[in-house]
């Protein structure tokens, strides 16, 4: 049997970071997904879809994302119930996220400045974030 979901979509809310009494750091967080088509008035709808991660990988997250985030998250879907204080059963169905993926870009200074930090002498690939030019005519150094 298989259980896996992959999503893509952007965080509604910064990470909610916690930890169980054994100390297992916990994230909770919602990704808003949009949908692959239109309703009838050709608006896009968007699902939210709550999700939960564990351990080393909650914390990490929690860490490099906020809310508007763009992120990729795979995992398996899980169902569970609870009674609340009220004594009403509740039931829960949520992602368990066990891998997760930034795809949000740096901010272009960012990106200019790692580049130009990461580049040594000699690199024929380092050209300061600028582009190689690869016509018939240039000489590649490969």
């Amino acid at each position: 049997m298989i259980n896996r979901t992959v999503l893509i979509g952007r965080l509604t809310k910064d990470v909610e970071l916690r930890h169980t009494a054994k100390g297992d750091a916990v994230a909770s967080f919602t990704v808003a997904v949009n949908r692959q088509f239109t309703n009838s008035q050709g608006e896009r709808e968007v699902d939210f879809i709550n999700c939960v991660m564990w351990r080393k990988a909650a914390e990490n997250f929690a860490k490099y994302t906020q809310k508007g985030s763009l992120v990729g998250i795979e995992g398996r879907i899980q169902t569970r119930s609870y009674e609340n204080q009220q004594g009403q059963r509740v039931y829960v169905t949520e992602v368990v996220a066990e891998n997760f993926s930034l795809l949000d870009s740096k901010p272009k200074g960012n990106q200019q400045n790692n580049a130009r930090q990461a580049s040594t002498p000699g690199d024929p690939f380092a050209n300061g974030g600028q582009s190689i030019d690869i016509g018939d005519d240039s000489q590649l150094p490969f």
